[in-house]
């Protein structure tokens, strides 16, 4: 009973800092330990969030205050959030042309923000690669899942269509012909042209 009262006290509190100290909200996208959701409940002992599977996970407010909690929604409400992916380069490739190709795709990419604009930063001179980072801001934390897809594939499509190989984690040497898609076979069986109306 000592026990099981102690953890019900510890929720308690922890339900109180969450609702009165705006925490959180309903309808934010958070990230507890390894669970990432949108908030479609908060209670004085639990809250629940709604996973990108359409998952219902109740998690137990007390955890809130020993784990850490990303709110991915509280900042983007008025500063946007920024997406950050990389890619490895090979040092053959100029970086400025680098830099040119990622901000295009960004542009590409729909449900992105122009202002502020995205940037790019040199990561990591590595052994075989440059490891760059490209940011651009979202203006909300919804559907990111779906806007880094679409960024991955402009980015794709964008580094095919200059000729610029993205290198590989295992990469041991350069091949006899570069490992890129050429434009006349992005479509191949199964796959399908988009509509005329559709420009990505």
């Amino acid at each position: 009973l000592s026990l099981g009262a102690s953890s019900s006290v510890s929720n308690v509190i922890a339900g109180y800092i969450t609702t009165f100290g705006r925490v959180l909200r309903i309808g934010d996208m958070i990230k507890v330990g390894d669970t990432m959701g949108t908030v479609s409940q908060i209670r004085l002992l639990t809250i629940r969030l709604r996973t990108i599977r359409n998952e219902e996970v109740t998690i137990p407010n007390g955890t809130l205050l020993s784990t850490n909690v990303i709110n991915y929604s509280a900042l983007s409400r008025e500063h946007g959030l920024i997406l950050q992916t990389e890619v490895g380069i090979g040092y053959e490739v100029p970086w400025r042309q680098v830099h040119a190709m990622l901000l295009e795709a960004a542009g590409r990419t729909p449900g992105l923000m122009n202002e502020p604009p995205p940037f790019v930063l040199q990561r990591q001179l590595g052994d075989f690669a440059v490891v760059y980072q490209l940011n651009i801001y979202k203006a909300e934390a919804k559907a990111l899942v779906r806007a880094y897809s679409d960024l991955h594939q402009n980015i794709l499509d964008v580094f095919n269509d200059y000729g610029v190989q993205i290198m590989t984690p295992a990469y041991e040497g350069d091949p006899e012909k570069p490992k890129l898609v050429p434009r006349d076979q992005w479509f191949e069986a199964p796959a399908k042209p988009p509509a005329p109306e559709d420009k990505r």
